[in-house]
């Protein structure tokens, strides 16, 4: 699996898919976040490891432009994000994220095979990301302003 510990970035298929997006042209970048999600979100088969761990970064990607994001930290992240620029992305990236993260945590993953056979059976980096990603919940009787 080429893992060497549980981050969004912490493995040779995100760091890999990452100097992918950071070698990318600046305006290319929005659409290969969204082609990762994409692909993580609508495969229908056994969802294979590489396509698995470059929808979760690019989900963490997403969260970190979003408020109450955490700032991209890790080594392994594309460099220009570590260097202080952003993306712009559209609004229905999150969204997509959370349906690639839960597609991701799906029975029929590779990644979470085998992160399964290593004896783990909860995600707390994902559900964090899951978290920021779903934005605030809403309270029974709230009213959204548009």
């Amino acid at each position: 699996m080429g893992a060497w510990d549980d981050g969004p970035f912490d493995n040779d298929s995100a760091a890999d898919w990452c100097g992918d997006l950071h070698d990318a042209d600046p305006p290319a970048r929005p659409a290969m976040v969204r082609a990762a999600l994409t692909t993580a979100a609508l495969d229908t088969g056994y969802l294979d490891h590489d396509d698995a761990a470059s929808a979760i970064a690019a989900a963490a990607i997403v969260a970190s432009q979003m408020p109450g994001g955490e700032p991209i930290t890790s080594p392994y992240a594309p460099d220009f994000l570590l260097a202080g620029e952003s993306l712009d992305l559209d609004d229905d990236l999150p969204q997509l994220a959370v349906e690639a993260l839960d597609r991701v945590l799906g029975h029929d993953s590779e990644w979470r095979s085998l992160w399964g056979e290593a004896g783990v059976s909860e995600f707390p980096q994902i559900n964090k990301l899951r978290a920021v990603l779903s934005g605030p919940p809403e309270l029974p009787g709230q009213i959204a302003l548009l």
